[in-house]
């Protein structure tokens, strides 16, 4: 039984998997009308020609910049898009006349990939105070830094790789912008799966995670009143992949953003109540975290090779899930974990068995 009504609209409009899908973090399940609005494009151009093609999906091109927009708090001429979100991340960071040495201020959930590129740059990177030991930053406490000292800008991922906590992103740009302190939001893993108009003065994400759109599709929105001034331009696109991103993304419209959003909270609430405590793994977030991005932490002595093999053990099962090693957080975890990211369409009964098998695994 899936976990509600609004679950066996979102599997019926998709195949019929061959295994327990849990792992939307990754990359999610297209429907097969994005596969479709991608395909049939790619044959557009191979009969009509490449240029003719796109021309002839004006239309359909920007209403999903408009409804992609929607979802961000940005407008369709704010947008612009590469083929991830790391490359956004560069072409933001390419394009900013940013002084020598810039200081960047982050939460404790940064991703490992992200971190890599601001040292690349010799940036000088402050990790944000937190609120919890989940990583949550503590509004208050950023407030009262900004009185002191200014950052050039504050870098936060709204959801990170290694755990689903969500940040206060909106209550972060209002003390940040009140300081005149520019914010850029990664946005990878909390477009489709929670509330993103936040006001960010930059945000970037990927079409291939919660939205299940297509591989090989990111996209940077830059505010027209930003803080930041950052000029990115447009470059070689995947037309075809657009056109499934905006697919993908007026599917959740139709299905109303709202009630995605709340249904995902509360898969997140089903499969830690499920999951905590189950073979001495641990859930690592707060059970009533809004979010769908569960991590288990794994029993006593385990390293990530014995994480890594119980991935393995779990999908020769015919469950998918992540073995988050902890480079993808490095600020906040010391060990690898087990990532389950189930989407809309998840059963309970699949929760059960990953629970059965897992409790094999523990002690």
């Amino acid at each position: 039984m899936y976990c509600s009504e609004l679950g066996e609209k979102w599997h019926a409009a998709r195949a019929e998997p061959s295994i327990a899908h849990l792992d939307a973090a990754s990359a999610g399940r297209s429907s097969r009308a994005v596969i479709e609005a991608i395909s049939l494009h790619l044959e557009k151009e191979a009969v009509r020609g490449s240029y003719v093609a796109a021309d002839d999906e004006a239309e359909a091109l920007q209403r999903g910049r408009r409804d992609l927009g929607s979802l961000i708090g940005h407008t369709p001429e704010e947008l612009s898009f590469r083929d991830s979100a790391r490359a956004g991340l560069r072409a933001i960071l390419n394009s900013w006349t940013l002084p020598l040495s810039p200081t960047v201020w982050v939460a404790k959930n940064e991703f490992g990939p992200n971190l890599d590129e601001f040292e690349r740059r010799d940036f000088a990177v402050r990790v944000l105070p937190s609120a919890d030991v989940y990583g949550h930053v503590d509004v208050d406490a950023l407030e009262n830094m900004l009185q002191f000292e200014q950052p050039d800008f504050i870098h936060i991922c709204h959801i990170g790789s290694g755990n689903g906590a969500v940040q206060p992103l909106r209550e972060i740009v209002e003390v940040a912008h009140h300081a005149s302190v520019p914010v850029v939001a990664d946005m990878a893993q909390s477009v489709g799966h929670v509330p993103t108009v936040t006001g960010a003065d930059v945000v970037y994400g990927t079409s291939r995670k919660w939205l299940t759109g297509p591989r090989g599709v990111g996209f940077v929105g830059v505010r027209a009143d930003s803080l930041a001034q950052v000029e990115v331009e447009s470059s070689e696109s995947f037309i075809a992949g657009q056109l499934g991103l905006g697919t993908a993304v007026s599917e959740i419209l139709d299905l109303g953003q709202q009630q995605v959003f709340r249904e995902l909270a509360s898969i997140g609430r089903i499969a830690r109540e499920r999951l905590h405590g189950i073979g001495s793994w641990e859930v690592v977030e707060p059970v009533d975290e809004p979010s769908a991005l569960v991590t288990l932490a794994a029993p006593p002595g385990w390293g990530a090779a014995d994480v890594a093999a119980a991935r393995d053990k779990l999908l020769e099962t015919g469950i998918l899930v992540t073995a988050a090693d902890s480079w993808r957080a490095p600020l906040l975890a010391e060990h690898s974990m087990l990532r389950v990211s189930p989407h809309l369409d998840v059963r309970r009964e699949q929760l059960d068995e990953l629970a059965t098998t897992i409790r094999t695994m523990g002690y």
